[in-house]
């Protein structure tokens, strides 16, 4: 890690760097007027959980990077590890009967922490190929089980599984839903996001949960159940708002499953390494043995791009029934990379060692109270917080739960008021979205809710006397 004093400070360029950025950096999830006219926040160095601005502004990062800087940023130990990777063996081809090493001993370890019978893991360049990988291995277990009508997939609404094509597909926010691109529809089917917010009719929580049960089941039958091949279900919606499900909702379904030859696929990219206090969330927090799970993002905490599809050992017999001369043809030049795979060992070393895992059972219980105080500030609809997985969301009326007018685009007004007082949160429409590093601390967390209470404040009275809010 750089001394980050002055001088380490003057070695950029802003103005450079910002011509250079909008001339040439094709950002993901680039919003080309805004980026045109206010350019972006360019990050210099990362120590523990706060980043620094090329001018050397510091900003405590409670939005993790992207749900995935788990163990925080610059720790040496791992920056020796991948170094020593890289001086030992920086490549090696993971196609057909070649491994190395370090992948073994990764796919051993991921083996032994997830639950049940999910021996066997192929591994991935990060979280969408992890769900695109997950797809593939379904078709190909359909067709190997003699089923090739079975292919159907049903995700929920709000969903983010990624951004491939397909995984574009699966997910189903209507933010990602732009015209400007074409989503493969014919398989993937969607059902209601398990959002109890936003229950219809006025629900209570129990008559909801029923309500999603059924129109699951009503689904399948719909498709017929000989046609429905697997479910794909984030634990915890992230990206689509921090959906925290109905209490017994995700048994349910995996039931529902379990009765029409359903895979459930918990697509768990962010619920897994920590974020919810465990290595893995379906069993451990929720009680669901999936057939596959995909993870990514907290594997290495971000220290290196990997991800990975760990699946059953049922789903393993029968793809690889001896005597059918079958060959898994899906691949990725840079799965298995022996230094990424280094970077995850390390991580999971890591979070053993330090007891993150029981830090993050303390602290994220901490952040749910401390959030929870900011339920009864104007503009705040709802607040959800499950350990360190977090979101606001805001709203123009609390009785009616309406909206604002996207254009307002309220969470980024909030977000950027935050940004000024040395504070990052995800700004998501009508929400700010959070997911800390496992390694927060407790006065780091008051930080983060005195912040956004302040935030919260100002731009309440802001739209009050510019007559964009009435105050209820």
């Amino acid at each position: 890690m750089p001394t980050l004093t002055p001088a380490f400070f003057s070695q950029f360029e802003p103005a450079d760097l910002v011509r250079a950025d909008k001339a040439h950096y094709m950002h993901g999830y680039h919003v080309f007027d805004d980026h045109r006219e206010q350019g972006a926040l360019n990050i210099a160095a990362g120590e523990g959980a706060y980043i620094y601005d090329i001018a050397g502004n510091r900003f405590l990062d409670a939005v993790g990077g992207m749900w995935c800087t788990n163990i925080g940023l610059g720790r040496e130990e791992m920056a020796e590890a991948i170094a020593d990777q890289v001086r030992q063996l920086a490549y090696s081809n993971p196609f057909s009967d070649m491994a190395n090493t370090v992948a073994i001993r990764l796919c051993e370890k991921l083996a032994s922490l997830a639950p049940g019978d999910l021996d066997h893991v192929f591994l991935t360049t990060g979280g969408s190929t992890a769900v695109d990988t997950a797809y593939r291995l379904i078709q190909f277990y359909q067709n190997s089980r003699g089923k090739p009508e079975k292919k159907h997939v049903i995700a929920r609404h709000s969903a983010y599984h990624g951004s491939t094509h397909l995984t574009m597909s699966i997910g189903n926010k209507p933010a990602d839903r732009v015209p400007e691109f074409d989503y493969a529809n014919d398989k993937i089917h969607h059902v209601s996001s398990p959002n109890p917010y936003r229950a219809p009719g006025g629900m209570d929580e129990a008559q909801f949960l029923e309500f999603l049960v059924n129109e699951f089941e009503d689904k399948i039958l719909t498709l017929g159940a000989d046609k429905v091949a697997a479910f794909f279900a984030e634990p915890i919606m992230g990206s689509g708002g921090v959906i925290i499900p109905p209490e017994g909702y995700l048994l349910r379904m995996w039931q529902v499953c379990q009765r029409y030859d359903i895979l459930f696929v918990a697509d768990e990219v962010v619920t897994s390494f920590g974020r919810l206090g465990k290595f893995f969330s379906s069993w451990d927090v929720f009680g669901v043995q999936p057939d596959i799970i995909t993870t990514a993002k907290g594997l290495t905490s971000a220290y290196l791009p990997l991800g990975a599809c760990i699946f059953s050992q049922r789903i393993w017999d029968v793809i690889s029934e001896p005597g059918k001369g079958r060959c898994f043809t899906h691949g990725f030049t840079y799965s298995g990379h022996p230094v990424c795979c280094t970077a995850a060992l390390k991580n999971i070393e890591i979070i053993e060692r330090e007891n993150l895992l029981a830090h993050v059972d303390d602290v994220g219980e901490y952040l749910e109270q401390r959030l929870n105080t900011l339920v009864g500030l104007p503009l705040v609809g709802d607040v959800r917080c499950k350990k360190l997985m977090a979101c606001v969301e805001f709203v123009a009326d609390k009785a009616s739960k309406t909206l604002f007018p996207e254009a307002l685009n309220i969470g980024e007004k909030i977000h950027l008021k935050a940004q000024e007082r040395g504070l990052l949160v995800r700004p998501i429409v009508h929400l700010n979205v959070m997911s800390p590093p496992l390694t927060i601390s407790r006065a780091q967390v008051d930080e983060i809710v005195e912040t956004l209470r302040i935030c919260i404040l100002e731009v309440a009275d802001e739209l009050q006397r510019s007559g964009q809010y009435a105050g209820r």
